[in-house]
C-alpha cells in the first residue's frame, strides 16, 4: 500500500503495552511526569476497545490527574500531567505561549543532505484521510521544527528534533516533507518504511517547563528506547 493511500489502518488492533503499566519519572502535589510507552493512547478513544490510556491509568493512582498535552499513540517519551485545576491552567498556558522546550529523537529513512536545518512548513488536517495531516501553504497553521543529524548511514539517520510549534503529527509530516519518513510510521510511511521497525521510531526525550507553583525551571529526560545512543544534556533554545 502506498503512503498516499494509507489512511487509518483498518487492520490495526489496539493492544497497549502492560509492562511497565506506568513509568513515573517524578510527582508532587501539583504535577506528575511520566514516560509514556509507544502503543498507549494519551487519552481514551471513542471506541470501547480504546478506553485504556495514559490518563486512565494515572487516575487509578491520582484520581484528579488532568492531561495538559499529548503524544501520539505511537510516540513514546516524557509527558507532564497536572494534579489539579490550578496547575492544569498554569501548565496549559506555558504550552500555549510556547514557553516549554522539547527535544525528540527519531530514526528516519535515508541520508539527510544537510547536518542541521529547519523545516518551516504550515500544516492542516487532511480531512478526508484524518487523522493524517498535510502541508498546506495557503490554509495551514504555522509549524517550525529544527533538526540536527546525530549519526547516519546510506540507509537511515538518527536525528534530534526540536519543535518550536506543537502541531498534530508535526515531526512526522515535516520529516516526510524532507523526503525522510520516520521508520515504522504506519500512517505516513510506505510498506518498506512500516516494515523497517516494530514501532514508530520517534521518542520525546526531553521536556522543560516551569513548575506551576514554585516557577522553578524543571527538566526531565527519558532514555531512548531504540538505537544505542545517550543524548547530551538538553540546552533549551528558549
Amino acid at each position: 500500500m502506498d503512503a498516499a493511500t494509507r489512511t487509518a489502518n483498518p487492520d490495526f488492533i489496539y493492544a497497549p503495552p502492560l509492562t511497565p503499566y506506568l513509568q513515573l519519572l517524578y510527582y508532587d502535589d501539583d504535577i506528575i511526569v511520566v514516560n509514556k510507552p509507544s502503543g498507549l493512547l494519551s487519552v481514551p478513544g471513542k471506541a470501547p476497545a480504546h478506553k485504556d490510556s495514559l490518563i486512565s491509568r494515572l487516575q487509578r493512582v491520582f484520581p484528579h490527574a488532568r492531561i495538559v498535552h499529548r503524544l501520539d499513540m505511537a510516540t513514546s517519551g516524557v509527558m507532564v500531567v497536572a494534579q489539579h485545576k490550578d496547575s492544569h491552567r498554569l501548565l496549559s498556558k506555558q504550552f500555549e505561549l510556547r514557553q516549554t522546550a522539547k527535544r525528540y529523537y527519531a530514526r528516519v529513512a535515508g541520508k539527510l543532505a544537510k547536518p542541521s536545518g529547519s523545516v518551516d512548513l504550515p500544516l492542516i488536517c487532511d480531512w478526508p484521510n484524518r487523522p493524517r495531516q498535510m502541508v498546506d501553504a495557503e490554509h495551514g497553521k504555522p509549524a517550525l521544527t529544527h533538526y540536527e543529524v546525530v549519526s547516519q548511514s546510506e540507509q537511515e539517520t538518527l536525528v534530534a528534533l526540536v519543535p518550536v510549534t506543537g502541531r498534530s503529527h508535526q515531526l512526522r509530516v515535516h520529516m516526510l516533507a524532507l523526503g525522510h519518513p520516520i521508520l515504522g510510521d504506519r500512517l505516513y510511511g510506505s510498506d518498506a518504511v512500516v516494515g523497517s521497525a516494530p514501532r514508530l521510531q520517534l521518542h520525546a526525550e526531553s521536556l522543560q517547563f516551569n513548575h506551576p507553583t514554585s516557577n522553578k525551571v524543571m527538566q526531565f529526560c527519558a532514555p531512548l528506547p531504540f538505537g544505542n545512543y545517550t543524548p547530551p544534556p538538553f540546552n533549551s533554545p528558549a
